[in-house]
């Protein structure tokens, strides 16, 4: 398992689709997820810091695990599957539940959870973008948070959702 840690969300033009952005904390592959618009709001007031009056779910659901003494210790994006991600919450109590990936990440930004994707994951749907200055100067640390967002851009005006099917996918 590999540790990620999240880059952003950007809405791809026309479909109008959020994709969250991962990317790997010691390697160079990032790992793009489409999502659904509410996961992505949520993913995007959290990293801004933003306070909703009312808890939004995922605000709740973390509130339902501290009432429950149950802490998240990791999110693992475990699987995908025909385009589509698998994630499990695992707690300190050993309990684990499928998930989600963006509810997963939308939960771990606000408990503190480590987010991990399998070895797998990231060798079937990890995608290598990169870092002009790191190649020019000889492979040092990756880029800014900026340049790597402006490598997905470039690299999501190229890629649709349908790029990460399987081989056996039908179509």
């Amino acid at each position: 398992m590999g540790e990620m840690r999240v880059v952003g969300i950007r809405v791809e033009s026309p479909q109008n689709q959020p994709v969250l952005l991962l990317r790997e904390a010691d390697g160079t592959r990032f790992l793009p997820i489409w999502i659904g618009q509410s996961e992505a709001a949520s993913i995007a007031l959290q990293q801004r810091g933003i306070e909703p009056p009312r808890p939004l779910t995922h605000d709740l659901i973390v509130n339902l695990c501290e009432a429950f003494d149950q802490k998240l210790t990791q999110i693992r994006i475990v699987d995908v599957s025909e385009g589509t991600f698998y994630a499990d919450l695992v707690f300190d109590s050993g309990i684990v539940v499928s998930a989600r990936p963006s509810d997963a990440v939308a939960i771990a930004l606000r408990t503190g959870a480590t987010i991990v994707a399998a070895d797998e994951v990231l060798d079937g749907a990890g995608l290598e973008i990169p870092d002009e200055d790191a190649a020019a100067e000889g492979g040092e640390e990756p880029g800014t948070s900026e340049e790597e967002l402006e490598a997905f851009r470039e690299f999501l005006d190229q890629v649709s959702p349908e790029d990460f099917l399987g081989p056996d996918a039908p179509g």
